[in-house]
């Protein structure tokens, strides 16, 4: 039964259609920014010292009217799916995520890339693809990129806000437990919040090799190293309570979206997710955001909005529609 359920969940996980992990590989988007012309997106190149390379950034101020007085901002981090690419992010791609920021007062940050990282500290590079350098996502997210916005945007390092989905729901989850002085709230669009469970562990290193031919090993280990704990929100969840972070979690069952959010101007149409896929996805991820909020209140949590709506997939126009109505939360969370 066991190997029936890996199988099972390592093939949803791997279906051609999974562009809501973060795009389809191969395809190259063409426009400069995908929302509407004349918003202030930059396109910051960072380097990394611990992954020896530039990483980019795509950035959007906080919109400030003209004379108000330059005080560091806060921002929110959004985090791409499983597939994300090397070029644009997938929030910029497919939704309209930073014009629906233009003009909060708080910083808009896309890091791009990430395929495959689940936006952690591996051990070592992928040998099976030969990548080149160590992913250090958590360790870049949490000091390198903060830093550079510090000194460069005024942004501020600490009070801020992270939005995941897919791979990277339960990433900003273990973000905010770590770091809980940067990121005082964090919301998982969709996320795969028991990645130890020892059947989700071996569907998410079928999944990596079919995304980008990336080793788990080289991630966290095998599934026995204490690293696949340290990365479960379910594992974590009383250090998350004991934080007191702001946390707002979505999933539902599968079917469309009740108000399907328009792609963004430009996205490409080869983006479009395949309903059947997408809700199986959904249905797969929805065990573990209940078995989260389960923990989560036997922990003795009272700081978070659980949303488990009756219709949503798993795809950008669930993901969009999640961002717009958890936009206020945060928004006066990170302002207090």
């Amino acid at each position: 039964m066991s190997r029936r359920l890996t199988a099972t969940v390592a093939a949803v996980l791997t279906l051609p259609a999974l562009v809501a992990l973060g795009g389809l590989p191969g395809v190259t988007p063409t426009a400069g920014a995908f929302s509407h012309d004349g918003l202030p997106v930059e396109y910051l190149s960072v380097y990394s010292p611990s992954m020896g390379r530039n990483i980019q950034v795509q950035f959007q101020s906080p919109g400030l009217a003209s004379g108000a007085p330059t005080v560091p901002s806060k921002a929110v981090y959004l985090l791409d799916g499983l597939r994300a690419q090397d070029d644009y992010s997938g929030w910029d791609v497919n939704t309209a995520a930073f014009d629906w920021f233009f003009g909060s007062g708080i910083a808009t940050v896309m890091p791009v890339g990430g395929q495959s990282s689940f936006y952690s500290d591996w051990y070592s590079p992928s040998n099976f693809n030969k990548q080149p350098y160590t992913y250090k996502w958590e360790t870049f997210l949490t000091s390198e990129l903060p830093q550079f916005l510090a000194a460069n945007k005024q942004v501020s390092p600490t009070g801020n806000g992270v939005v995941g989905l897919s791979m990277s729901g339960g990433a900003a989850l273990i973000l905010s437990a770590y770091h809980p002085a940067q990121f005082v709230y964090a919301g998982s669009l969709s996320g795969f919040l028991n990645p130890s469970a020892p059947d989700m562990a071996q569907a998410i290193r079928v999944a990596m090799i079919d995304a980008g031919g990336y080793n788990a090993d080289n991630m966290w280990g095998p599934p026995w190293d204490p690293a696949w704990k340290r990365n479960d929100p379910v594992r974590q969840v009383q250090t998350i309570v004991n934080n007191g972070t702001r946390l707002w979690i979505s999933c539902a069952p599968g079917g469309p979206t009740s108000d399907p959010v328009p792609p963004a101007p430009d996205a490409d149409p080869n983006q479009a997710v395949d309903g059947a896929n997408s809700g199986a996805l959904e249905a797969l991820a929805i065990g573990s955001n209940k078995l989260f909020q389960e923990r989560y209140l036997q922990a003795g949590g009272k700081n978070a909005t659980f949303t488990f709506p009756a219709s949503g997939d798993h795809s950008w126009a669930y993901w969009g529609e999640q961002l717009q109505a958890l936009k206020p939360d945060l928004i006066a969370t990170v302002n207090r």
